[in-house]
């Protein structure tokens, strides 16, 4: 079903919830936590990365997780 935003040719783009990132990188055998650590940032910083565009944070978790910025995040690579 589509909405009222949604068109044939370009159909809305949604971002994943935050909450289901933080599972796929938990599946992944990580925490936000520990991939901060794990490339030299604060502990906390991965986490700015679900609510706020960061592209370098943004391909870490990606990368963590086996998928494509862009596939997580499509409306901020449209």
């Amino acid at each position: 079903m589509r909405t009222e935003h949604e068109t044939v040719d370009q159909p809305l783009l949604v971002d994943w919830h935050p909450a289901d990132v933080v599972a796929a990188v938990r599946k992944a055998g990580w925490t936000l936590r520990r991939l901060s650590v794990h490339h030299g940032y604060h502990p906390a910083s991965l986490q700015s990365a679900l609510h706020r565009r960061w592209p370098r944070a943004q391909a870490l978790i990606a990368e963590a997780i086996g998928r494509e910025p862009a596939e997580i995040w499509p409306s901020r690579y449209s």
